[in-house]
């Protein structure tokens, strides 16, 4: 008999469909209400109530109270990297929204996945540093290895970029993620974070309200370009 950690109970929570919409929405890296999460489910709120419960007993999600509302958000990065990667999967074998709409090219180009830059942009974001020697890549076996070179620090120093690693997290300063509209890897981690970041202060991108599209102006996305993907 297979001793180790069940995934059944996990596979069952996030199968169901109003659970996996909610879970998506939250991919955001935004705290949502159980309103605003029912809403996205199509659901009443009680009914959404009972499947957040469900999710927070399960660790996959955790809630904050201010005032007289209760915030759910995703319980770390681990959880929105599994289902980014469920994302992909369902992408690969067909099985999409039946709601597809306009806004799917803009989610294609350039969203957020979690608090990181995802998409055309994220993806080739993540090939330019690599190809210039900026991260390193090593591949193990079916993981992705990423640390920043000695090279990699002059340059994002240079720009003023210092990612910090809180003292109390286990988060890494960069990770491959696999990208689930392009199939290919981006950066996450707190580089990643931080990166994002940086194109909002410039003001070169803004996140599209109520949605996960990040959208870069024409001068931003020159600079962008320039100043990023060299």
């Amino acid at each position: 008999m297979f001793d180790g950690p069940n995934i059944t109970g996990i596979a069952a929570l996030i199968g169901d469909h109003a659970r996996a919409t909610m879970l998506t929405a939250l991919v955001s890296g935004e705290a949502l209400t159980a309103t605003e999460l029912s809403a996205e489910a199509g659901i009443t709120k009680q009914t959404a109530s009972g499947h957040l419960s469900k999710l927070c007993d399960a660790g996959l999600i955790e809630v904050e109270a201010q005032g007289r509302h209760r915030y759910f958000r995703l319980a770390d990065q681990d959880v929105a990297r599994l289902l980014e990667n469920l994302m992909g999967i369902a992408e690969r074998t067909g099985a999409r929204r039946v709601r597809p709409g306009p806004k799917d090219p803009e989610l294609r180009r350039a969203r957020v996945c979690y608090d990181h830059l995802a998409g055309d942009l994220g993806v080739e974001l993540f090939d330019s540093l690599v190809q210039r020697k900026l991260l390193k890549v090593t591949r193990a076996e079916e993981t992705s290895e990423v640390a920043v070179t000695a090279k990699g620090k002059k340059f994002f120093g240079e720009l003023g970029i210092e990612p910090a690693t809180a003292p109390s997290s286990r988060r890494p300063l960069c990770k491959a993620c696999l990208d689930w509209s392009v199939r290919r890897h981006h950066l996450a981690g707190t580089l990643g974070a931080t990166l994002l970041d940086y194109c909002y202060e410039k003001k070169w991108a803004s996140r599209e309200q109520g949605t996960r599209i990040i959208k870069f102006t024409a001068a931003g996305e020159r600079n962008f370009r320039s100043s990023l993907l060299g």
